[in-house]
């Protein structure tokens, strides 16, 4: 009966295409291995006739089993005796269950499985042992003592030893009882606070001669007039500015309100009788319409007067030109980042979460790519970075495999974000990793 492999040895496997090796792992912690076509398998395997997972090595009980199907093709050696798959089938050394078989394997075991162009070979390996840990020898290490300098200990054991001393020293001392003061010996600046301030009366303002008042008065109503004089002609500046500024524009020429009341037009231009003109000075304008009597008489706007009042129903005008006052802002860029499966060179790493970590920060790798396709509405191609998480979670050594996009500013702005990224793996030695980016401009 096969037995289970020892728990130290690791299971080593290779992929051989025609005469080239792809892809050789030794992983140190026992696992299922999967192969197919499915990026998320432990062996990506580039066969058709598989599905898209299928699992070769199964773990049963810390003990490894060979799984393939009657089809497959290959060598192994099972407790020292070399075999078929089909033979091992026929002395009943692998074990049917369902449309596969299922070999159990030793820590002797190694083989040869044909996956269509694809020859996998395995086999149990002996790890490298761990170097030891060198301590330096206890004379020259020294102990607690001899790092401490003398001088500095003496100095803080005596100042320790004066404070605590002089704290409990007056910490023992008895409370001393406050004595009672008499008004006389209390002083003055509180006896002034506690006795009442007599409040001195303001003094009478002198008397002025009624002549001077008059001069005063006088001279006060003449300020006044000239202020409102001041006043009047800047009102009447502001108000001929405006009538210009309005007969310049070419839009309106007599804008009122009939009837004897003036309304807020009348305050700037005068009082007008009747809308004729307004109609005449609107005729180059689009979209203007004139509020009749009824209109008004069921609510329409009108000035603080009676009157008409025009509707302008549109911004832009007709004549001499066309003015279009729609403001229409530049059209945002986007571009978006094909889903994709890292290239991971280690068992100690979980392929589906450090994927998840990925695409959980895609979004300032898109940021690099958005930043350059404002550039070049044109820009898209495919960008391979490889990098190493190292013992501490970070990233290190990361380098530009494979760039079609031909963009040197997105490739230096991939590896600044990737750089500053804090992985939640911690392995036992740097992984290499390779994950591939495809941009392209969102439709």
């Amino acid at each position: 009966m096969a037995t289970a492999p020892a728990p130290g040895k690791n299971l080593r496997i290779a992929l051989i295409q025609g005469s080239k090796i792809t892809e050789d792992r030794t992983f140190k912690r026992r696992v299922a291995i999967t192969v197919g076509q499915d990026a998320k398998n432990t062996l990506v395997v580039p066969v058709s006739n598989l599905p898209s997972s299928f699992t070769l090595f199964e773990l049963v009980n810390n003990q490894y089993a060979l799984v393939f199907k009657a089809g497959m093709e290959g060598k192994v050696t099972v407790d020292g005796s070399e075999m078929t798959l089909q033979q091992a089938r026929e002395k009943g050394v692998a074990k049917s269950r369902g449309d596969t078989l299922v070999l159990p394997l030793t820590d002797a075991s190694k083989g040869r499985v044909a996956l269509g162009e694809v020859s996998v070979l395995f086999q149990f390996v002996t790890p490298a042992p761990e170097p030891k840990r060198e301590e330096l020898p206890v004379n020259i290490k020294g102990n607690f003592l001899s790092q401490i300098d003398q001088f500095f200990f003496l100095v803080l054991a005596a100042s320790v030893f004066l404070h605590f001393s002089g704290a409990t020293y007056i910490a023992c001392q008895p409370i001393p009882e406050e004595k009672e003061l008499s008004l006389d010996e209390l002083p003055d600046r509180f006896v002034k606070a506690m006795m009442p301030v007599e409040v001195k009366k303001p003094e009478p303002k002198p008397e002025v001669a009624k002549g001077d008042d008059k001069k005063e008065d006088k001279k006060e109503e003449k300020v006044a007039e000239g202020e409102k004089k001041e006043k009047a002609a800047t009102s009447n500046e502001k108000k001929a500015e405006l009538q210009a500024k309005v007969a310049k524009a070419g839009l309106l020429k007599i804008i009122g309100a009939s009837g004897s009341g003036d309304g807020a037009f009348a305050d700037v231009l005068g009082s007008s009788n009747g809308v004729g003109d307004v109609a005449s000075a609107l005729s180059g304008a689009s979209g203007v319409n004139m509020a009749t009597a009824d209109a008004l008489a069921a609510g329409g706007p009108k000035g603080s007067g009676t009157g008409s009042a025009a509707e302008i129903g549109s911004l832009g005008t007709t004549g001499a030109g066309k003015v279009d006052l729609t403001e229409k802002g530049p059209a945002a860029i986007r571009g978006k980042v094909a889903d994709a499966a890292p290239e991971v060179e280690s068992a100690d790493i979980d392929r589906n979460k450090l994927n998840a970590f990925l695409k959980g920060r895609i979004r300032a790798i898109q940021g690099c790519y958005e930043k350059e396709l404002k550039r070049n509405p044109n820009l898209k191609g495919k960008v391979v970075v490889r990098f190493a998480i190292t013992t501490g979670g970070r990233a290190a050594e990361i380098e530009i495999e494979q760039d079609t996009l031909g963009n040197d500013a997105v490739g230096s702005c991939i590896k600044t974000v990737i750089r500053g990224w804090v992985f939640p793996f911690k392995p036992d030695s740097d992984v290499s990793v390779a994950y591939p980016f495809v941009f392209s401009p969102a439709s």
